[in-house]
């Protein structure tokens, strides 16, 4: 049993009981003095109960809720004041009420159902662990339950981390083999695809121009499983950024001119907004403009039909935020957690590594990526990266020195 349990019941059962037998023999003065302390212990229970980080709530038998603390309202997001006596089904859905208020307290089955973890997405999105005790019965409530709420959100966040590590481990144990088992012969098929396009003047007329299409879908899907591989590497290899200072629209602008023939053939337009200062950012050149070029490929395949895509570049007082929002299908709610997946794609001939790439360059940097997505409307992809100066208030004195130099130059 729980310290809260044993606290309510000897409020309830104890001093209660004791009291309510001694009121005919009590005189005015002394039934003064026990309501005194009565009161006191009532308040001095209650500031302990506020001041608990732990949710704890009272639920009479037909499942209304007669007690909440502070944390159990910020937790659930609702006012005690407002709720009293209604029903807290709605807020705690994943309970299944009838059974648990028709348990004896004595039933092992407590210790197995009612330990347990659930998940809330209002207020903010939380994992609570639920532990409900039984109280006993009393003649104004009948059966009640005392439930304790305790957030283990930042707990079940560090196991999905945990997860996340083991999964790109996984990956990177299995580059080793994809390189060697799957490169070699793929380089030794787009050798010899090379050589047969030479030889297909030699076919006859009337079958050569079928000859040479076939050649040419055969080169083509070398060249994707190639770049399959190549980003495979990349995702699976990370290699250390090589900070510089730059500018980061130019680096957008390099990234553009060599992606305006697919743009330009799918009937893309591209807007850019920027402040008139765009400080130089201490980025690696390369690899952010594979950031670009992924978020970009991403906007120009949910858009088949043509679109538009706007990039927007905003400074804050730490980060510099770029969003890319375009006008395509969007992105289904099922689909959203699993976006930086390695080899989940909705796209038919998609890879799965993208946006895995990005997230991974990103964190290199010290930045970060959100996304917001309606079906049908269009998808943002906002990335923040840590400006100059941020930079600068991380590190030593002399290596302060260095920077602001290198800035100045």
């Amino acid at each position: 049993m729980s310290p809260s349990a044993d606290v309510l019941r000897t409020m309830s059962a104890g001093f209660f009981d004791r009291l309510v037998s001694r009121l005919d023999k009590l005189d005015p003065s002394s039934l003064q003095a026990h309501l005194a302390r009565l009161a006191h212990e009532r308040g001095f229970l209650e500031t302990i109960f506020q001041s608990i980080h732990e949710g704890v709530m009272v639920i009479d038998n037909e499942g209304r809720l007669q007690y909440a603390n502070h944390a159990a309202e910020r937790f659930i997001g609702f006012e005690f004041a407002r709720v009293r006596g209604r029903s807290v089904e709605r807020y705690l859905r994943d309970l299944d009420w009838e059974h648990l208020l028709g348990l004896d307290g004595g039933d092992e089955e407590w210790t197995r159902m009612l330990t347990r973890e659930i998940e809330v997405t209002y207020p903010a999105h939380r994992f609570l662990s639920i532990y409900a005790v039984p109280l006993p019965e009393q003649d104004e409530l009948g059966r009640s339950v005392l439930i304790i709420l305790r957030d283990v959100t930042s707990e079940r966040q560090q196991e999905f981390a945990t997860l996340d590590n083991e999964r790109i481990n996984a990956v990177r144990l299995l580059a080793a083999g994809v390189a060697h088992e799957i490169g070699n012969p793929l380089n030794a098929l787009h050798i010899h695809l090379q050589l047969l396009a030479r030889e297909v003047k030699n076919v006859p007329e009337e079958q050569r121009a079928t000859v040479a299409e076939l050649v040419d879908v055969a080169r083509d899907e070398v060249g994707r499983l190639d770049a399959i591989i190549t980003q495979f590497l990349r995702a699976v290899r990370p290699s250390k950024p090589q900070i510089t200072l730059v500018q980061p629209d130019e680096l957008l602008q390099e990234t553009l001119r060599l992606m305006k023939t697919d743009i330009e053939n799918r009937r893309i337009t591209i807007s850019i907004e920027r402040p008139d200062v765009l400080p130089r950012t201490p980025l690696d050149p390369q690899q952010i403009k594979q950031v670009y070029f992924n978020l970009l490929k991403n906007a120009i395949e949910a858009m088949p039909d043509g679109g538009a895509i706007k990039i927007a570049f905003t400074v804050g007082d730490a980060f510099l935020c770029i969003a890319f929002q375009d006008t395509g299908n969007g992105i289904a709610p099922q689909d959203m957690a699993r976006l930086f997946e390695p080899y989940h794609t909705t796209k038919q001939q998609g890879s799965g590594l993208g946006l895995m790439i990005v997230q991974r360059i990103l964190q290199d940097h010290g930045g970060q990526i959100e996304i917001s997505s309606k079906p049908g409307t269009g998808t943002c992809f906002r990335i923040s990266l840590p400006l100059a100066e941020r930079r600068v208030r991380m590190l030593s004195p002399a290596r302060e020195e260095e920077v602001r130099a290198q800035d100045s130059e």
